[in-house]
């Protein structure tokens, strides 16, 4: 969960917040608004989805305050619709009205003055009109050998079901990758041991026990629960107004070390994965509205939903998810099936940068991924040219760095690739990859830092014409540079940053917390000897490339039937 006050109230004057209570205490002329992130109302996403609905405000707590109800609006100013004294003393529910002027971009919040001392216990959004229908919601959550993150997650959702007014209608399901998970079943916990065919395998493998037992809609979600669970109820209670059956939610990713910034609020794909609305400040409510105005309309055609947390309609898959173990599953999941998806404020999970996780392993996974779903999807299909520009992407992004390991993984996952849909069926598990690819990781493996961790460093290469020139060099490894080079320290935010090599022969790169590292050189043997061998690989893919598109267009359509899966998974 996230203690970032500020990217949840904007506070001023003396108003004190329980972490663990989630209430706030007023002394006199104290102040607390509900603008930021994970508090702003988006009435124009509800009236997208839900229809016109008579909403109140329901506050509960003691003291006497005034209260302000506030309406932004894109490109207009705000609106106060509501601004007087009020007393509280238990439950207060107030109309809201409607703003005359408002358009169809729309958010609403509230900000309370205490006018003696007081507290405010609890509030929320609500509507009189019963709700269209009452989803029957199972989260499931695939781990593999992560015993105290899943014994803490299910704890979580125990507490928080135990007091949910919708309690009847939410239950989780671990799927055991790991065949290690000692919890106890009951209080709408389930466990069920599953083959490791990684989040794939375990995701399709919850999928399926919801088709089985009668859910409504499934809810995937981490192992480590790092959300806040009222994530579920706004997500639950939207899917029960919500008009169109296709409706699914997304969760957002929030940057785990710095949780007041937005890692990423959905995502496109084309020719590579595209985080949307990264590196907004969730504590700016100028900064959330655009966003929220934004992401009000529906969602572009590319547009997919992680697997942090992804809640969707069971009855509108009409493909299960491709066995890729991880990553690129829940990209093609969501672009092959149609859902209309939706982000809602708040709903979202706290996550380790990806650029911490990155790996030769992550770059081959990503790879074959990517590359898949041009093949494979009918609406993703481009032309040998457009595909090429991927292939260069991915080139220079590792060799300009140095990242021969990463580089290497991207050949073998473009020459699996070329093996066709049979390679991934006979290899779901993973276990010859895994272990090839970490025999390869040589350069680039994480080593610990002992004493204190080097100073950064960064290239002092200013925008001038020996920038340019040692771009066009490749970074030194054509001529004239040879060895020449300087040595250089980057930080974790810096590490997938090729541009900050400009200039390097020698890069020491430091993770997150600056506890491991790993050095990697310009090296001409393994530079040349990688680039021939994507050359050729690229010139087989362009040469067999109708071909291997009908292979894997009837790949996909197999290897994510109910039939298939069933098979793979051993059910009867």
């Amino acid at each position: 969960m996230s203690t970032e006050v500020h990217a949840h109230f904007t506070v001023d004057g003396p108003v004190g917040l329980s972490v663990d209570h989630a209430g706030a205490i007023f002394g006199p002329g104290g102040t607390l608004a509900t603008n930021p992130y994970y508090n702003v109302f988006n009435l124009g996403k509800w009236r997208r989805s839900a229809g016109e609905l008579p909403w109140e405000l329901q506050l509960s707590g003691h003291g006497r305050f005034l209260l302000s109800i506030r309406q932004g609006s894109q490109g207009m100013s705000e609106s106060q619709l509501y601004n007087e004294e009020i007393r509280l003393d238990g439950l207060l529910r107030l109309p809201v009205p409607r703003d005359p002027a408002e358009n169809d971009q729309a958010v609403l919040y509230f900000k309370l003055t205490a006018l003696e001392e007081g507290r405010l216990d609890d509030f929320a959004w609500a509507t009189a009109q019963p709700p269209r229908q009452t989803p029957d919601l199972m989260l499931s959550v695939t781990t593999f050998r992560r015993e105290a993150a899943v014994e803490n997650t299910v704890r979580r959702f125990r507490e928080y079901r135990e007091t949910a007014e919708l309690r009847e209608h939410v239950r989780m399901l671990i799927v055991d990758n790991g065949n290690s998970v000692d919890v106890t079943e009951g209080d709408g916990v389930k466990v069920i041991p599953n083959e490791n065919l990684g989040g794939a395998g375990g995701f399709t493998r919850g999928l399926i026990e919801a088709q089985r037992t009668g859910a409504s809609h499934c809810l995937f979600m981490d192992d480590d629960a790092s959300i806040q669970m009222e994530a579920i109820t706004r997500t639950w209670w939207f899917l029960a107004y919500a008009v169109d059956p296709r409706t699914a939610v997304a969760g957002a990713v929030v940057d785990g070390l710095h949780r007041w910034r937005m890692g990423e609020n959905g995502a496109t794909f084309d020719l590579g994965c595209h985080a949307l609305y990264g590196g907004t400040d969730l504590r700016d409510y100028h900064q959330v509205f655009d966003m929220e105005f934004e992401t009000t309309q529906a969602a572009p055609d590319d547009f997919y939903g992680g697997w942090w947390f992804f809640a969707f309609p069971v009855d509108r898959v009409e493909h299960l998810p491709f066995p890729f173990f991880v990553r690129g599953d829940d990209v093609s999941f969501s672009l092959v099936n149609d859902f209309d998806i939706v982000t809602l404020p708040g709903v979202a999970s706290m996550q380790e940068s990806f650029v911490d996780k990155a790996s030769p392993q992550t770059w081959y996974l990503d790879f074959r991924s990517h590359l898949v779903h041009h093949l494979s999807l009918p609406k993703k299909q481009r032309s040998w040219k457009q595909l090429q520009k991927m292939v260069l992407s991915f080139y220079l992004r590792t060799t300009l760095r140095f990242h021969y390991d990463s580089l290497s993984a991207v050949n073998l996952a473009l020459e699996d690739v070329l093996a066709g849909p049979e390679f991934f069926d006979a290899n779901a598990d993973m276990s010859t990859r895994r272990a090839d690819l970490k025999a390869m990781t040589v350069t680039e493996a994480w080593k610990p830092v002992h004493g204190r961790p080097p100073a950064e460093r960064k290239s002092r290469l200013g925008a001038g014409p020996l920038r340019k020139l040692i771009w066009l060099t490749g970074n030194g490894h054509f001529p004239p540079f040879g060895a020449l080079g300087s040595t250089l320290v980057l930080r974790a935010p810096d590490r997938e940053d090729w541009r900050g090599t400009c200039g390097a022969k020698r890069v020491t790169f430091l993770n997150a917390d600056q506890s491991q590292y790993y050095v990697v050189e310009r090296d001409q043997q393994r530079f040349w000897a990688e680039s021939k061998r994507l050359l050729k690989n690229t010139l087989r893919l362009r040469k067999m490339y109708r071909q291997l598109g009908r292979a894997w267009r009837k790949g996909y359509e197999t290897m994510t039937s109910d039939q298939y899966w069933e098979q793979k998974l051993h059910l009867g």
